[in-house]
């Protein structure tokens, strides 16, 4: 009987132990997984508004400088000069604003890439935790219960041994009398 309750009380503090154990990490891989995504979100929030900073400085420039050229141009009586400026700046505008475009969408890419494999990071470091930890809780669990098995044993071996010790020095004096 004393076998069954301490297999028992063992076997629910290890389901506890195991729980608790699953559900932290499971709380601590979820708050790094959210601390990632809105460090993420931050960081594509500023690269968006930086692109968009860029693109209007390049354009606010660009139109200044054909204003400038075409102003100077057109009073030297250029008038094909001015257009072909104007073809030349229009065209680099354009190159830098697809420029800026694809470098942006690469680097979101990059970031993308990079919060998708520090999740799975997270996650497989959570799973490997969980591993460890339960097979060490299980390997714990098993040698209190064995141990504690061999020593319930030995006093039920101690004690059969006194009593019977017992009986037959109390048998040997009853004889004597």
């Amino acid at each position: 009987m004393n076998r069954q309750v301490v297999r028992v009380e063992v076997e629910v503090i290890l389901v506890v132990v195991v729980v608790v154990v699953v559900v932290v990490v499971v709380v601590v891989v979820v708050v790094v997984v959210v601390v990632v995504v809105v460090v993420v979100e931050i960081v594509v929030l500023v690269l968006v508004v930086v692109i968009v900073v860029v693109v209007v400085v390049v354009v606010v420039v660009a139109a200044a400088v054909v204003v400038v050229i075409v102003i100077v141009v057109a009073a030297a009586g250029a008038v094909r000069i001015v257009v072909v400026v104007v073809v030349v700046v229009v065209v680099v505008v354009v190159v830098v604003v697809v420029v800026v475009v694809v470098v942006a969408k690469v680097a979101l890419l990059v970031v993308v890439v990079v919060v998708a494999v520090a999740a799975a990071v997270a996650i497989i470091v959570a799973v490997v935790i969980i591993i460890i930890v339960v097979v060490v809780v299980v390997v714990v669990v098993v040698v209190v219960v064995v141990v504690v098995v061999v020593v319930v044993e030995v006093v039920v071996v101690v004690v059969v041994v006194v009593v019977a010790v017992t009986i037959k020095v109390a048998a040997a004096i009853t004889l004597l009398l």
